[in-house]
């Protein structure tokens, strides 16, 4: 058995862009097929409830709307000690629960090895279920930045799609 890592999408599908890390996870394990030893989790905005989840992992990669500071559709891959820093001021509810559960973790002593936030600036936290169009037209990358960062820890993700068989889904034979 290899390492293990939690990909967690975190976010409110309430607030429109707030909603991206849920959106990126769900979208991920449609797209792709990823190794038994990586669980792809819809986090939302469970914050300290996610402990028992990070607990025994070697990795996790959370999938956020962040505030960067910078223009809408910005992504970043935030990792080691800048990540407290980008959980102060909070975005939103959900990142008062990312601090403490990092915290948390780290004072039981089960905090993973490694933690890495990728992050996406939001255009708008306005109450709706759509991604506003800045964000769709991201999306792609941002799924991208997470499959890159989890190829750089060695892990082989296939696309999903042509069977063995030859059987394309949706597509008639």
């Amino acid at each position: 058995m290899g390492i293990k890592i939690s990909l967690i999408g975190l976010g409110n599908l309430l607030l429109g862009d707030e909603g991206v890390g849920v959106h990126a996870v769900e979208a991920l394990k449609r797209k792709y097929d990823f190794p038994e030893e990586v669980r792809l989790i819809d986090g939302g905005t469970l914050g300290l409830d996610l402990l028992h989840l990070i607990e025994g992992m070697d990795r996790v990669l959370f999938v956020d709307a962040v505030d960067l500071k910078r223009d809408p559709g910005t992504i970043a891959v935030i990792e080691g000690e800048g990540l407290p820093s980008f959980l102060e001021p909070k975005l939103s509810l959900h990142h008062v629960g990312l601090a403490d559960l990092l915290f948390a973790s780290s004072f039981l002593g089960t905090r993973p090895a490694e933690i890495v936030l990728v992050g996406i600036q939001p255009e708008t936290l306005e109450i709706g279920l759509e991604l506003s169009k800045t964000i769709k037209g991201r999306f792609d990358k941002l799924l991208e930045t997470v499959l890159e960062k989890l190829r750089e820890w060695g892990l082989e993700i296939k696309e999903k799609g042509v069977q063995e068989s030859g059987y394309v889904p949706g597509h008639s034979v």
